[in-house]
């Protein structure tokens, strides 16, 4: 049973992907493949201006109001006035091409599910979300753009090698289109404990995770639930489900927050968490040593491609020809220093054109999910 589901989820994850595949050596070869493409879109988007040439209307085409939805993969009110800027620079951006919006409104959903649920009835007419909600709620919203970001200094299959080279560090000059989920220990003894052992090179096994108190991310979160879920399945024959003691965070932060606290022993994120909530950590979580020191990764996924900006295919003010304006939009603001400072919270540094055929390894992973349950 291990070798079939180990077979499947190999072919799965190199299906359309350019990140990560079901083992060690395919893994490293497929993030290969995927900062070599992004380097290629990059170059092509460069050479090309961006986008294909977009036609501005004739004449102005006023849309009163204009909703953006985001995840909460942080707190709600840190990204809230994070993206305050981004009112002004997507309105200028829009302008220039021949759309005068009269408010830009930017509101965080309580739930990921809750930004999918919004694109598809056509009351978020925008939402920056990751590829697996995308994949959930394709049938109301399409994808226009998949975000860039910083690689990290440490790119690997092996949670060691995430521990011995830690702190992680941005490498700014090399740009990707994939990230990695990690699942961290943290300072609790039970915590400290399964850390020693997977630095000490010893196997951790089913009964060591199923003891542990966990965090995930809700059902559609690619770091905080899917991925972690194919690797239980691919190492343990299990799922998230199986777990004894799993709870469901709201956010990352509140995760970290938590495992700080020693409420839960480990947690599923994405690899730069940690640098995200490295502040808080001391400050906030009220710990004493840095997160660096009393955290320890102990399971590694395989490559998920970016995050997306998707457009809902319901909303009214949303047609072939705005959606191509709002693609050159998000991309110029990409391309400014002002632009990248509001993105970078969630880590994005650009944007490149996407397509619905670039997640199709995100839909087998959810298909995978649901045969699993």
């Amino acid at each position: 049973m291990k070798r079939f589901f180990a077979t499947m989820i190999a072919g799965i994850s190199c299906v359309a992907m350019l990140a990560g595949c079901g083992n060690s050596a395919s893994t490293e070869t497929a993030a290969e493949k995927t900062e070599n493409a992004a380097t290629e879109t990059a170059e092509t988007t460069e050479a090309s201006g961006s986008t294909e040439a977009v036609e501005t209307p004739a004449e102005n085409v006023k849309i009163d109001k204009l909703t953006i939805g985001f995840v909460p993969s942080r707190d709600p009110d840190e990204i809230v006035t994070a993206t305050e800027p981004l009112k002004e620079l997507l309105s200028s951006e829009l302008a220039g091409l021949g759309y005068e919006v009269g408010e830009v409104d930017i509101t965080v959903g309580t739930s990921y599910e809750a930004v999918g649920e919004g694109l598809s009835a056509g009351t978020i007419d925008v939402g920056l979300i990751p590829g697996g909600t995308y994949v959930l709620y394709e049938d109301g919203c399409d994808v226009i753009l998949t975000a860039t970001r910083d690689g990290l200094s440490i790119e690997s299959p092996d949670a060691k090698t995430w521990n011995d080279n830690k702190p992680t560090e941005p490498t700014p000059d090399n740009q990707v289109t994939f990230y990695r989920g990690l699942i961290i220990a943290g300072p609790s003894e039970a915590g400290q404990a399964i850390a020693a052992k997977v630095n000490g090179g010893e196997q951790i096994t089913w009964e060591d995770l199923d003891g542990l108190n966990w965090s995930v991310m809700n059902s559609s979160s690619s770091a905080g639930y899917i991925y972690p879920s194919l690797w239980l399945q691919e190492n343990y024959e299990k799922h998230i489900t199986d777990l004894t003691h799993a709870v469901q965070a709201d956010s990352y932060g509140n995760a970290f927050a938590r495992l700080a606290s020693g409420q839960i022993d480990v947690l599923c994120c994405y690899a730069d968490a940690r640098r995200d909530n490295e502040e808080k950590w001391t400050t906030e979580f009220g710990r004493t040593d840095s997160i660096w020191d009393e955290t320890n990764v102990i399971g590694v996924t395989d490559g998920i491609y970016n995050d997306t900006i998707s457009v809902s295919k319901t909303s009214q003010v949303m047609d072939d020809a705005f959606k191509a304006a709002l693609t050159q939009a998000f991309i110029n603001i990409g391309n400014t220093d002002a632009g990248k400072e509001v993105i970078s919270i969630y880590n994005h540094n650009g944007y490149v054109e996407a397509k619905a055929e670039d997640y199709e390894s995100e839909r087998a992973a959810q298909e995978l999910i649901k045969s699993m349950q």
